[in-house]
This record gives C-alpha cells, structure tokens and sequence, in this order.
C-alpha cells in the first residue's frame, strides 16, 4: 500500500497526505516507511546490532549470546541476555561449538597388568596418599600434541606433567618424575599408589622400569608409587 501512495504522488501529483487519509492509514505510517524509522529506539538498536557483530567478530565467532551480553556490559551496554540472542538470531550469528578434547585410552595389550588399589575409592585424608594418572589428546594447528598428567587426590593438584608429539610410556614417566621430585623424591613418596584408567597406557605399560611384586598383590615400583 505505501507503494501505491508513493506512485500516486508520482504519476497523478496526489499528496501524500491525501491518498493516507483516502486509504485510511497514518501518514506517519507512510513517512516510516519511505524515510525510515528515525526513532532513538531504532538507532539505539541498529548500533546494538554493530555492536553485537564486533564482539561475535572479535571472539571468532565463538561466544554465545550470554557471554557476548557479558561483554557488551563491560563495555557499558544495558541490555538483556534475551535481545542479544534475539538480535544473533536476525542476524544469523550462530556460536560454534566448542571441540571436545579426545582422551587417548586404549585398552592396554601388555602381558602385566596392575591390580585396582584404589577400589573406586578416589578421595584421599592427606596428600601423597593417592595419585591419579591421566592422557590427553590435544589438537594444535601443527599437529596432535599430547599431555599426561599427575593429579594428588587430595590436594586435587597437578603435580606432574608431560607433553610430547607421541603418546607412549616414556611420557608417561616423565610426568611422573616428575611428580616424585616435585614432592621430594622417593623416601616421601613411598606410600603413594599410583592410579589409572584400566584402559590407559600407564595402566598396562607403567612409565618406570623394574616392575615386580611385593608377594601380597600389590605390584611396586622402586624407588616410587605402587601402581593401581
């Protein structure tokens, strides 16, 4: 209809007021929509949008519409989380999900396997009581990069850490090096039982040599943690 009004006023010089009222419809109405919406709402909601697409831009298309509200507000900003996402949708703006890490466990294939210590029984009274053993698949944009860990049960610290492009037991023996220096060598711990995944390389292959049996179950390591 606003197009008729228009090419009235140009074909057969009908003012535009007077084809509104003809048509029984606000001439406010027609100026809208020929001129635009010059209203403060529309313009504060215009450079909302650039806003909103600057962060999106700036984030790598990454954040979401609560953390985009997040920083929108820092930057002095008063709007909700539901006019951000009102706004990404209109614009298309969707945030892209966040890859999972692949841990690399693996059902281990050696000919020794250690025995549970740990029995489930995670949480430990003190520190050096009780280590748990983890890895990592990390993608990098030069490759697969891996990490194993030592975490105390108790302190739920890492205390030991290795990366390496190859995910084998001589990682694993690095991290746990040192987690053993780092917590003063041998003698102090001398009680921890190590633990990991069944299906983890430590598990079947543990990171330090000369395995051998305490002749009550328990498989020790010397010099370190029994491992679990």
């Amino acid at each position: 209809m606003a197009r008729f009004i228009a090419a009235q006023g140009v074909e057969h010089q009908i003012p535009h007021a007077t084809a509104c009222r003809a048509l029984g419809v606000s001439p406010a109405w027609f100026y809208k929509w020929r001129d635009g919406d010059r209203s403060p709402r529309h313009a504060r909601r215009a450079q909302l949008t650039a806003a909103i697409r600057q962060v999106f831009a700036a984030r790598h298309g990454k954040y979401g519409s609560p953390r985009i509200t997040d920083d929108l507000r820092e930057a002095g900003w008063r709007v909700s989380e539901n006019t951000v996402a009102a706004i990404m949708r209109e614009q298309h703006l969707v945030a892209r999900a966040k890859k999972r890490r692949k841990h690399t466990t693996r059902q281990g294939k050696g000919r020794w396997r250690a025995p549970d210590l740990v029995g489930r029984d995670f949480p430990a009274s003190a520190v050096n009581q009780k280590w748990y053993g983890d890895g990592t698949e990390l993608p990098t944009d030069e490759g697969k990069l891996f990490l194993d860990s030592v975490l105390d049960m108790a302190s739920r610290r890492v205390v030991g850490f290795a990366m390496d492009s190859h995910h084998d037991a001589e990682l694993a023996r690095a991290a746990l090096a040192m987690a053993v220096a780092i917590r003063g060598g041998k003698d102090a711990i001398a009680g921890v039982i190590m633990h990991t995944d069944s299906e983890t390389v430590g598990a079947s292959v543990p990171g330090v040599p000369d395995r051998h049996s305490d002749g009550h179950g328990r498989m020790l390591v010397p010099g370190g943690p029994r491992v679990s």
